[in-house]
């Protein structure tokens, strides 16, 4: 009964979703294009160049080896800061990693020609270019295409990686699912990304018949031979076709220039207040606003807007005050602020404007059992559990002065460190695989999972007020943007956006609609069309 619900549950996010899926499936299939066209003309002929210079293979075959061994998410972290955001480092990561296979696959192809093949070429006059276009590319093209089919297949899967970079594709549903624990929106960002996958590689695996003398087919006779390869055109003719739509609809959409650009990180209340903002500066200014969801990391987000790829995002006073500007941590409200909103005018030219009234900083958190069982009710009551506690942190938090490290040595408590970044730590704190996690204080996960927010008695956590930071030629440009960040601020507060996260992760509200709802309700003005 559970499976047929779960099954049920998923078919009507399908159909209530189906915009917005194929959307980005189109998004995912027109990057994929993109990259592995790329790598094709990168890959083939640098393995046609090092099978002619052949010292050159083994440096070039290395350095596409050591690359593979790269981490993707570390090679894309490199490219920010080099092709800012959206779907260029994307596309570069992704031609990276198919190089290897494409390079690799063109060198044996070419090398592994018959001798005697190619000294009959030479006897009848052919110069070295003519035997390369008629005879070791026509004879080495089955190789090759198992190399494109071979990274075809994995842009597919590494494209999802887009999304993290607000390159779009199926990997925004994929995060936002993990995000907010849900297995439907996962489900609908993997399930198409699987069925792209595969109809990739029946479409290489037609033109690798196609591209195969008749003679090296598998089959009884040269007819079915010859009807098995006209069968395979008929499959790429329908996939080319297919492809030409789906592009010339994308083509055909009218993309409007934004006024403004504003991104979110990768959690569900900063994806919120970016629809927020969005949405008061269009209908209050009448401008084209862009909004990019789940851009990533705060650093993402600093990074970006330095580059000028966006041009505003909510960020954290603590956040300012102790990573970007380098200061001791401090529980002072108004120092953090002021600081924060001085720091980053003299640093960076930034304008942090006024504080949304919603202080969504670090707390511990346990199972209402763990915490009814051993009485805990602040971080210091967890010194009488056996040491060390057994910890799920996010990386961000268990590598901070603000954050673990300042809990360890302000408390005095040894902790068992497991590295668990996004919603997987609340799973493992159900699993008992922790004791407690960190969270942000308006995580609508938890009340989803119904937990213990342990008070921090001896202040280490500074406050965590969210703030929007724009550009200050923006500022300059439409200084009323100031105007809307203070009525956003008379109507949050950090309960209010508890419950909005809420909607999210628990009820599966969609963050856009969540802000637009509130806005209507508690700001009307805003609303009118």
């Amino acid at each position: 009964m559970g499976v047929m619900e779960s099954m049920k549950e998923l078919l009507n996010y399908f159909v209530s979703s189906r915009e917005e899926i194929i959307s980005l499936l189109v998004e995912h299939i027109e990057l994929t294009v993109l990259a592995l066209l790329t790598a094709i003309l990168i890959g083939v002929p640098l393995g046609i160049l090092i099978s002619y210079i052949r010292p050159a293979s083994k440096p070039v075959l290395a350095f596409a080896n050591i690359v593979q061994a790269v981490p993707s998410m570390a090679l894309l972290g490199l490219a920010i800061p080099v092709f800012g955001i959206g779907m260029k480092p994307a596309i570069f990561l992704v031609v990276i990693y198919s190089l290897l296979p494409i390079i690799k696959n063109t060198y044996a192809g070419l090398m592994n020609i018959n001798e005697q093949m190619l000294e009959a070429a030479e006897g009848i006059g052919l110069t070295k270019s003519q035997i390369l276009f008629k005879v070791r590319l026509p004879m080495a093209l089955p190789v090759i295409m198992t190399g494109v089919r071979i990274s075809a297949v994995s842009a597919v899967g590494l494209m999802t990686l887009a999304a993290y970079v607000g390159g779009g594709g199926l990997g925004y549903l994929v995060f936002s699912g993990i995000r907010t624990v849900s297995n439907v929106m996962i489900l609908a960002g993997a399930i198409p990304a699987c069925i792209l996958a595969l109809l990739v590689d029946r479409v290489f695996a037609a033109i690798e018949t196609i591209v195969t003398p008749v003679s090296l087919l598998e089959g009884k006779n040269k007819d079915e031979k010859r009807r098995r390869k006209k069968r395979e055109i008929y499959v790429i003719v329908t996939a080319v076709a297919l492809m030409v739509a789906l592009l010339v609809t994308s083509l055909f959409q009218t993309k409007k220039t934004a006024d403004i650009r504003i991104a979110s990180m990768d959690f569900t209340e900063n994806e919120i207040f970016a629809y927020m903002l969005a949405e008061s500066i269009e209908r209050e200014l009448g401008l084209e606003v862009e909004t990019t969801p789940d851009l990533g990391a705060g650093s993402v987000c600093m990074s970006s807007i330095q580059s000028n790829e966006i041009d505003g995002y909510v960020d954290y006073t603590g956040t300012l005050y102790v990573n970007i500007l380098k200061n001791p941590a401090s529980s002072d409200v108004d120092q953090v602020y002021q600081d924060s909103v001085k720091g980053m005018k003299e640093q960076f030219g930034l304008d942090v404007l006024n504080s949304l009234n919603v202080n969504n900083t670090y707390t511990l958190s346990t199972t209402k059992e763990m915490a009814e069982k051993y009485g805990l009710k602040t971080i210091s009551d967890l010194k009488s559990l056996p040491q060390p506690v057994t910890i799920c942190s996010t990386l961000a938090f268990m590598n901070r002065e603000d954050g673990l490290l300042g809990v360890e040595k302000k408390y005095g408590i040894s902790f068992d460190k497991k590295g668990v970044d996004g919603s997987a730590r609340y799973t493992a704190l159900m699993n008992e695989e922790g004791q407690v996690i960190d969270a942000y204080s308006t995580d609508g996960l938890l009340k989803k999972f119904d937990l213990a927010v342990l008070e921090d008695d001896a202040g280490v956590f500074p406050p965590y007020y969210a703030v929007p930071v724009f550009r200050e030629e923006i500022m300059e440009k439409y200084p009323e943007i100031r105007e809307i960040t203070e009525q956003l601020a008379s109507v949050l507060s950090t309960d209010v956006m508890a419950g909005l996260n809420y909607l999210v992760d628990e009820e599966g509200q969609k963050p856009q609609n969540v802000a637009h709802e509130f806005l209507e309700e508690n700001l009307p003005e805003y609303a009118r069309k």
